[in-house]
């Protein structure tokens, strides 16, 4: 039988070397895995075992729902989850060991008020990112009714942490600012009595080019997965690309010089050529506005989308080279074949590398690699 009609290859022995990889950035950190958003595309499951498997001390994801997914999956380690609304399920979170975040008094107050049993909880401060975590005076604030509560044993404070900005840019003055301001909101916290636990700020790019920002903890997203947090981030570790994307011609047609090709005729052949259609589109994810510009690899060779990305499917012109039906298009993976990277798709879609691999869904199949 053929393999499947679209396909995402994940490596995980690729992403357990990333995370090795990185995690000799800060030797003395602990190190979490952030596995959010379905592991940003590559399956939270599978990379959340592989990342235990290569020493991640935490796992991080986004949201309850996440977290309590991944207790389902059999993890049992030390995960943090941090983004919640009111009347989120923090009972539910609390009873199966999760660790929470604090990002103002309300919050905490809802946290204390849905535990059964000590929580085990993590403040945040906003330090310049201008989006979740205390602000302010609110700061102040948290940590004195962090103090209350945990004298009154509801809560085990284990952590305070930020978030930077402007990491992927290591010349931004605002990398110092906001470390400077969460030392300072850390020196707050003990002030008012209370063992700030692991501090961390640090995200991929700080990971990899921002020393100082280490403190106890660095979380690493997309980096871990191979992909570059910015196209024009420097650094001297070596990260490979986890995912490759496929999939199988449908069909192959030779047609005569000046078709048009797909929805709204935005492209004409200039001569006689041969045409492929690659079963993947829009409602798999792939990036409509990659539209005549993307390239995808066959054999070995380069060859541009030709017209518009539809919902299902995209056209791809191979000249006069050769192509059959079943053949296989990469869209992009590591680039030791000469494919495209997901970098490659980014800038022909005008996004960035994180939305390319976790927008992907639909009909997409996943397989894996170095499954221990």
């Amino acid at each position: 039988m053929a393999g499947p009609q679209a396909e995402a290859v994940i490596d995980l022995d690729a992403y357990r070397q990333n995370l090795h990889n990185l995690a000799a950035c800060a030797p003395d950190a602990q190190l979490m895995a952030v596995v959010k958003a379905n592991a940003y595309g590559h399956g939270m499951a599978a990379c959340a075992r592989a990342a235990r498997e290569a020493g991640a001390d935490w796992l991080g994801v986004a949201t309850i729902a996440e977290a309590r997914a991944l207790r389902e999956a059999g993890d049992t380690g030390d995960v943090l989850c941090w983004l919640g609304s009111p009347g989120a399920d923090f009972a539910g979170a609390i009873d199966h060991g999760i660790q929470v975040t604090a990002s103002g008094v309300a919050q905490l107050d809802e946290i204390v008020a849905a535990s059964s049993a000590k929580a085990k909880v993590q403040l945040k401060v906003d330090t310049g990112l201008s989006r979740n975590g205390a602000y302010g005076q609110e700061w102040p604030r948290l940590p004195d009714a962090a103090v209350a509560a945990q004298a009154a044993g509801k809560i085990a404070v284990t952590g305070v942490w930020s978030h930077l900005a402007c990491a992927d840019e290591p010349d931004s003055p605002a990398n110092e600012m906001q470390e400077r301001a969460f030392r300072d909101a850390v020196s707050a916290m003990e002030a008012a009595g209370l063992e700030p636990g692991l501090r961390h700020l640090a995200n991929s790019a700080a990971t990899l080019t921002r020393h100082s920002s280490h403190f106890d903890l660095v979380r690493v997203g997309i980096a871990s997965y191979g992909i570059n947090p910015d196209p024009a981030l420097r650094y001297k570790t070596e990260l490979t690309p986890v995912m490759t994307l496929r999939g199988r011609l449908a069909a192959v047609k030779r047609v005569a010089a000046g078709s048009g090709v797909s929805y709204g005729h935005t492209y004409f052949t200039e001569r006689e050529t041969t045409l492929g259609l690659v079963p993947m589109g829009y409602g798999d994810g792939i990036a409509r506005t990659a539209s005549d510009k993307a390239q995808v690899a066959v054999a070995g060779r380069r060859v541009p989308v030709a017209g518009i990305i539809c919902m299902d499917q995209f056209v791809i012109d191979f000249g006069d080279a050769e192509a059959k039906a079943g053949d296989v298009a990469t869209l992009f993976g590591p680039g030791a074949d000469g494919e495209p990277s997901a970098a490659d798709w980014a800038e022909s879609a005008g996004t960035i590398g994180y939305e390319i691999v976790t927008r992907l869904g639909g009909r997409i199949e996943r397989t894996y690699r170095g499954v221990r």
